[in-house]
């Protein structure tokens, strides 16, 4: 099965990732690379292999949104004005974590200038629970991102680049 990566922009992240494409060459080799041997791909285990291979690459980890806020305001990667957040849990978390790349990116802090979003598709899902038996059930996915994020438009000003990892 060959993976594919969908993408959606957001406030024209693209064309900012565009600018940046050594960071944004690195991140889909990652993605690329995470999905080497499919059967391991439960939630728990691919957050860990991506936390490995974007380390090893240099990204920050658990980066944190703003200097002071101490809970729950942590990315998932930073690297330079790129925040990457990783999100296979539920679909309820897609608030917290836009309103995460927003704080930074405004809010007197302008720590990044867009934000990185990862998940998967609905498809990859299916394949990796029929398939492998894995439990991708109540997840968020790349369809349910791309249809609600529009939606965000008055209160999310920073750029976003969605990548669905998709089978």
């Amino acid at each position: 099965m060959a993976v594919r990566l969908k993408k959606y922009s957001f406030r024209f992240s693209e064309e900012l990732f565009n600018s940046r494409l050594a960071q944004k060459s690195e991140i889909e080799q990652i993605l690329y690379t995470a999905c080497g041997d499919l059967s391991k791909l439960n939630r728990r285990e691919f957050n860990k292999i991506l936390s490995d291979l974007f380390l090893e690459k240099g990204w920050e980890g658990q980066p944190r949104v703003s200097p002071d806020m101490k809970a729950y305001s942590k990315f998932d990667f930073q690297k330079g004005r790129i925040a990457v957040e990783v999100q296979f849990g539920h679909a309820s978390f897609l608030g917290t974590d836009l309103l995460k790349f927003q704080m930074a990116s405004y809010s007197n802090l302008n720590l990044i200038d867009f934000g990185v979003y990862i998940t998967t598709t609905k498809a990859m899902q299916k394949f990796l629970s029929t398939q492998y038996g894995h439990n991708w059930d109540g997840s968020l996915n790349f369809e349910k991102v791309e249809k609600y994020l529009p939606y965000f438009k008055s209160a999310i000003q920073v750029p976003i680049y969605v990548i669905g990892i998709d089978a």
